[in-house]
């Protein structure tokens, strides 16, 4: 089992433990990576390009950062559980639709 296979049993585990299947429907879901995204997108609002770089956010800013991604993940784990989607394998079928429709520079 890979670990995105793992952590798609673990947040599923997670959501039983605390009964939230009633509430994680494929909507409420996307709903939530939505506003996750809009959450992760505030963290960078007022952000130069060169100030949003790795290496120039605080210790306390990039903790934030992470958080904000890992609940987008995190949804998006329990979206493809729900929805019976392997995301792995999907990622990698659209990298390789993608290697057509964006060839490499060099």
């Amino acid at each position: 089992m890979g670990e995105l296979e793992e952590l798609r049993v673990e947040t599923r585990a997670f959501a039983e433990a605390r009964e939230w299947g009633p509430f994680h429907t494929p909507k409420n879901l996307v709903m939530a990576i939505a506003g996750e995204a809009g959450e992760l997108v505030a963290e960078f609002r007022w952000l130069t390009p060169e100030g949003s770089a790795s290496d120039r956010l605080t210790p306390e800013h990039r903790h934030a950062i992470e958080f904000e991604m890992a609940d987008v993940l995190i949804f998006l784990l329990r979206l493809g559980d729900v929805l019976d989607v392997d995301l792995a394998a999907v990622v990698r079928a659209k990298l390789a639709a993608n290697e057509h429709r964006f060839p490499p520079v060099r």
